[in-house]
């Protein structure tokens, strides 16, 4: 901009300076015309006084004349302050005031004396004087006497006065002109900057409108086309802005969505390049965003079947699915969407892949169809008992009292396990719906703990087997107190039919402080320990599933039907706290549970 007003400045420069010289040209050209023309008409007035002055008759001898008209001619010139020439009609030089007519050649032919003849009247001649070394004007008229020319009068006047008068005009005119230029300069610059400034400021926000910034306006008061050019650019930046912003907000909610989608979503381009990838993706497939844009979906280091599933769908343009197990980064199954995609004129553009990681539902899927198994497994047993012994009665063993009464206890007895077992079943699966609801209350631990204790020691005592507790006499929690005595008494269940005679089983308690001030860090935790036959560290990872059983048989005869750890796990998490478990085979189990103070 700074050029285009540079330029603008110097193209008015240029034709106000060009018009004052155009004009300044003019005006000294007429001015010398007019100074000659002026001096023409006194010469000629001159002439035509001395003319009508002068006897012309030709007395004496010719040196006379020459002389006679010599001193007229010094005469003349004292007077006149000009050049004053007699001229004989054959254009012999008979006086000159200023140089000897004897030296001066014929001016015959001169332009002022050729002039003077062929009009009869004046001749006028300007030209360089040899005899003075002057620019000189001269005048003729003719000299008649009768019909016939005698001779010419001549005046000739020096041009000097007149060069330097005009020369003192161009002085006054080139310092003007110097004004007028530094003056045209000042106006120009302005009157340039006036017109450029505004268009200046509408090109810097159209750059910042181009450099997507929208929040430039254009600032002009004016009402000319520039002015309604700013206004047009500050409604087209409104209407960006808006329009960016629409953009911006819907790029936003869709970047949003696909970053907090569980699904992986990807986007091949027509040339088979990957150019979206969401972060589900990334965890799906093992590769960041970084490493697979821009690479060709067959270049991307994805496990064969992928890439063929990819390029199937590509082919042939349909929509595809499948399910896929992947085994990197880790071992997991994949349900795959394959969509083409197409433009408004429906031709093909990319291709859409939604990933879901169906492995949980497979896993749930797997382990109900196990849970099934294994309920099936476990009421198969004692209904097959059941059956067994009802059968053996009926065949006549109902005659031999002892018999029949050693039956029916057995019968009982597989009932009473087949009703734990149903209840157990009911149970677990009113906790893993969460349609149990908790009802938390202020519950005194040391109370709470004891009456559980009193509880067993009747079933500890069958074994000889020590009952021991360690709790704190102020420590208070909000539980559901049904639901913790269920965990405790579940875990001293297990402590007492898993301990051999004369073991010992402990219940501690004791308060973790959190790492604030606030009560609400605070936690419970609860440590029960035994000094069972304990479990081999391969099976502790898996204990707490249900129907899972370290020693089946030892299970059954202690009356287990293989849920009672997974209803504490699951009751443990209702409360928000943990399990874990320790154990050692043939020093004891240990188990800890930590449970939040205050719900």
């Amino acid at each position: 901009m700074k050029m285009f007003r540079a330029r603008l400045t110097l193209i008015f420069i240029a034709l106000i300076g060009a018009s004052v010289l155009m004009a300044g040209l003019f005006m000294a050209q007429m001015l010398q015309q007019s100074y000659i023309d002026s001096l023409k008409t006194n010469m000629e007035r001159e002439l035509r006084i001395i003319l009508s002055t002068m006897d012309w008759s030709h007395r004496g001898s010719e040196p006379e004349l020459m002389k006679e008209f010599s001193e007229r001619a010094a005469r003349l010139k004292q007077f006149a302050d000009a050049r004053v020439t007699y001229i004989r009609g054959d254009g012999k030089v008979l006086a000159d005031s200023d140089s000897n007519p004897a030296e001066m050649e014929n001016h015959l032919h001169r332009e002022e004396i050729e002039a003077a003849a062929s009009s009869g009247k004046v001749g006028y001649a300007k030209r360089y004087s040899s005899t003075i070394g002057q620019n000189m004007l001269y005048v003729a008229i003719p000299v008649q006497i009768g019909d016939k020319t005698d001779g010419y009068l001549r005046l000739a006047m020096s041009l000097a006065e007149v060069e330097q008068s005009i020369r003192k005009v161009w002085y006054v005119l080139l310092g003007g002109l110097l004004a007028v230029f530094l003056l045209a300069g000042l106006i120009s610059y302005r009157v340039a900057y006036g017109i450029t400034r505004p268009i200046e400021l509408i090109t810097s926000v159209a750059q910042q409108i181009t450099d997507m910034n929208y929040k430039y306006r254009v600032r002009l008061n004016k009402k000319d086309e520039i002015g309604q050019l700013g206004h047009a650019i500050n409604r087209m930046a409104d209407s960006l802005q808006l329009q960016m912003n629409r953009i911006l907000e819907d790029e936003n909610r869709l970047k949003s969505v696909l970053e907090n989608m569980i699904s992986g979503v990807m986007m091949i381009d027509r040339e088979g390049k990957i150019v979206l990838l969401n972060r589900s993706a990334e965890d799906i497939l093992g590769f960041s965003a970084q490493e697979l844009l821009g690479k060709k979906f067959d270049q991307a280091k994805q496990q064969f079947e992928f890439t063929q599933m990819i390029q199937e769908c590509i082919d042939v343009r349909e929509h595809i699915r499948d399910e896929m197990i992947f085994y990197y980064p880790s071992e997991r199954i994949l349900e795959i969407n394959l969509s083409p995609i197409s433009d408004s004129s429906q031709e093909w553009t990319g291709l859409l892949i939604v990933l879901h990681d169906i492995t949980a539902v497979r896993r749930l899927e797997r382990m109900r169809s196990e849970f099934v198994a294994n309920v099936s497994h476990e009421l198969k047993t004692p209904i097959a008992a059941v059956k067994g012994f009802a059968e053996t009665l009926l065949a006549g063993a109902l005659n031999d009292k002892e018999t029949a009464r050693s039956f029916l206890q057995i019968i009982f007895d597989e009932s009473e396990r087949l009703n734990r077992l149903i209840g157990d079943i009911l149970e677990l699966s009113k906790i893993e719906s969460k349609r149990i609801p908790l009802q938390f209350s202020p519950v005194h631990l040391e109370t709470f703990v004891g009456h559980c204790v009193n509880v067993m020691r009747t079933e500890a005592a069958k074994k000889s087997i020590e009952l021991d507790m360690q709790v704190p006499e102020d420590i208070y929690m909000e539980a559901d107190e049904d639901r913790l005595r269920q965990i405790l008494i579940n875990l001293l269940s297990n402590g007492i039919n898993y301990t051999p005679e004369g073991g010992k089983v402990k219940v501690k308690v004791e308060q973790l402080l959190g790492g604030t001030s606030e009560a609400a860090d605070d936690k419970v935790r609860f440590t029960i320990a035994d000094t069972g036959i304990g479990i081999p560290k391969k099976d502790l990872p898996r204990i707490f599933e249900r129907f899972y059983r370290v020693d089946k048989a030892r299970s059954r005869s202690s009356g287990g039907t293989g849920l009672g750890l997974s209803i504490v796990k699951h009751l443990v998490e209702l409360h928000k706290g943990t399990i874990r478990v320790e154990s050692e085979v043939g020093v004891g189990t240990k188990f800890e549970i930590d449970m939040p103070m205050i719900h």
